[in-house]
C-alpha cells in the first residue's frame, strides 16, 4: 500500500460529488418500514405523548398513512393495535378475531394500497388484560407450547386477512416452524416471515407500552422469554433456530444498542437482517433534539446509516416519513 503523500485519504473527501461517489453504504426510502398504530374510530387521530409526533390512527387513516409511505417510497409499513380495554382478555382471545382492529386495517390497505408490503405482529400483549405475550399460568409463569398454538391461529388470522410479513415479536420456542407449517397447510406460500429472533428484555420499550395501551397492565417482566442484554452467542443460537424452522428474515430489537448482534447475525449467516430503532431510541433522539442537543434530520439520517452499515437490509423506524422526505430531496 501507499503512504503518505503518495496517499493522501482526505483526497476523496474533498468534494461533495466524490463523497457520495465513494460512499460505502446508500440509504434509500425502500430500506425503511414504517411502524403504525391503529386505534378504534373514524378520521382519528390520537397523539402519544411519550412518542412526541406519533399518533394513533383510525382504519381510514391508516389507509391515508399507507398512500403517503408508498408516495414516498416506503416499502413496508408495521401495524400494532391499540386494542380496547374491552376486548382484552386473559387468554387474549380478540387476537383471532377475524375482525379485529388489525385485520380491519389489513384489508383496507391491502384494498387501498396494494403495492405497499404490510407487516403485521405476532404476539399476545396487545390483547391481554396481564400485558404478557404469551398465556399465563397459575404462578405467572409465560407457558411456551399452549402460547406457540395460539401465536399459529393469531397468524393464520392475519394471513387471511391479507398480510404479507408474518413477524411473530414474542420469543416463544418453536412458533416460527408451526407458523411455516400452517402457512404452507392454508396455502399461504408467499406469506414471509420476518421473526423477532434476538428479542431483549429491554428497558427501551417504554413508550411502546403507552402506543398500544399495555402501559401498567404488566404483571412482572418478560425476562423468562426475552433475552439478556449480556448474551451475544445465544442470538446466534436463536437466529439460527428461527432459519432453521422456515424464518425467511430475521430482526434484531432494539436496534442502536445491539448494533454488535446485527453485525455478527449478518457475518454469521449472510440472510436479511433488519433492526428494529425502538419507541425509547425514537424519544431519546426527539428529547435532544428538543433540548437543543442536535439537529433532528443529521441525527435521523447518521443514526439510520448506523444500521445500514452493520449489515442491516432494512430499519422499523417511528422516523420512516421524515427519513424518507430527507432521502428523496
Amino acid at each position: 500500500m501507499s503512504s503518505f503523500p503518495a496517499l493522501r485519504l482526505r483526497r476523496t473527501r474533498a468534494s461533495a460529488w466524490s463523497r457520495r461517489l465513494h460512499a460505502e453504504t446508500v440509504l434509500t426510502p425502500a430500506d425503511l418500514i414504517w411502524p403504525l398504530f391503529i386505534a378504534e374510530g373514524s378520521q382519528a387521530e390520537e397523539p402519544i405523548a411519550s412518542l412526541p409526533g406519533v399518533s394513533r390512527w383510525s382504519v381510514d387513516n391508516i389507509v391515508l398513512r399507507g398512500r403517503e409511505a408508498r408516495d414516498l417510497g416506503i416499502a413496508c409499513i408495521a401495524l400494532f393495535p391499540n386494542t380496547p380495554a374491552h376486548l382484552r382478555s386473559d387468554d387474549g382471545a380478540e387476537a383471532l378475531n377475524p375482525d379485529n382492529l388489525m385485520c380491519r386495517a389489513i384489508r383496507a390497505l391491502k384494498d387501498a394500497v396494494p403495492e405497499i408490503g404490510v407487516l403485521t405482529d405476532v404476539a399476545l400483549d396487545p390483547y391481554t388484560t396481564h400485558g404478557h405475550d404469551g398465556l399465563v399460568d397459575a404462578a405467572g409463569y409465560v407457558v411456551n407450547d399452549a402460547t406457540a398454538d395460539a401465536l399459529v391461529q393469531q397468524a393464520l388470522n392475519q394471513a387471511r386477512a391479507g398480510s404479507d410479513i408474518i413477524a411473530p415479536s414474542d420469543m416463544m420456542d418453536g412458533r416460527i416452524g408451526a407458523i411455516r407449517g400452517a402457512l404452507e397447510g392454508e396455502g399461504h406460500r408467499n406469506v414471509q416471515i420476518m421473526s423477532y429472533a434476538a428479542k431483549y428484555a429491554s428497558a427501551f420499550y417504554g413508550p411502546f407500552r403507552d402506543a398500544v395501551g399495555s402501559r401498567g397492565l404488566l404483571k412482572g417482566d418478560k425476562k423468562t422469554y426475552q433475552m439478556d442484554s449480556a448474551n451475544a452467542e445465544e442470538a446466534l443460537r436463536e437466529v439460527a433456530l428461527d432459519l432453521a424452522e422456515g424464518a425467511d428474515s430475521v430482526m434484531v430489537k432494539p436496534g442502536l444498542p445491539y448494533l454488535d448482534i446485527v453485525a455478527r447475525v449478518k457475518q454469521r449467516f449472510e440472510v436479511p437482517v433488519f433492526a428494529y430503532q425502538v419507541s425509547g431510541e425514537y424519544a431519546m433522539l426527539e428529547a435532544a433534539v428538543a433540548a437543543g442537543a442536535g439537529e433532528r434530520d443529521a441525527l435521523v439520517l447518521e443514526t439510520l446509516m448506523a444500521f445500514k452499515r452493520a449489515g442491516c437490509s432494512g430499519v422499523l423506524t417511528y422516523h420512516a416519513g421524515h427519513a424518507a422526505r430527507l432521502l428523496g430531496r
